[in-house]
């Protein structure tokens, strides 16, 4: 059985830089949580950030990659440098996908941490742009296949032709 490692906040848990959970409802995720298939984690809350926390973006015209190999940073809306905890929650959730055996992991997009096909410009402006952020970044390098919540049913189509 494939385990399939989920945003916490995914699952309704208040663990964005809000306050607040982003749940997703769908049939798909009801039934892998009665499998005992999904694995909620919330890689800033395992780097030590702190509910509510002000916003965090990789800084313009830079990467995730940039980000994990110290050639640019996450700042949050003060412009304090917040790199180190979102590197630490991006190893501990390799660490916890590899223990309990993820193939898969359903990640919020537009997260500095969780983006899957975007994050945000570092400007704080609300403008999106293609891009991982550093958790989807690892996980990807280390096999991990990355989703979003938009793609449930694609990530239950793959599974379903194993």
């Amino acid at each position: 059985m494939d385990r399939i490692l989920i945003s916490s906040c995914l699952m309704g848990q208040p663990v964005r830089y809000d306050g607040v959970g982003k749940l997703v409802v769908h049939s798909h995720l009801t039934a892998w949580k009665a499998e005992g298939r999904l694995i909620a984690f919330c890689p800033e809350i395992a780097g030590g950030f702190a509910v509510p926390r002000l916003p965090a973006e990789i800084e313009p015209n830079a990467t995730a990659q940039d980000v994990l190999a110290g050639k640019a940073r996450i700042l949050d809306s003060d412009g304090t440098d917040v790199s180190a905890g979102f590197i630490a929650g991006a190893k501990a959730t390799l660490s916890t996908a590899k223990k309990a055996g993820c193939s898969h992991a359903i990640l919020t997009d537009g997260s500095p941490s969780c983006g899957s096909g975007f994050v945000y410009s570092g400007r704080f402006d609300g403008v999106r742009r293609s891009g991982l952020g550093v958790t989807a970044a690892v996980l990807a390098q280390n096999g991990i296949r990355i989703w979003n919540q938009g793609e449930i049913s694609a990530l239950a189509n793959t599974l379903s032709l194993k």
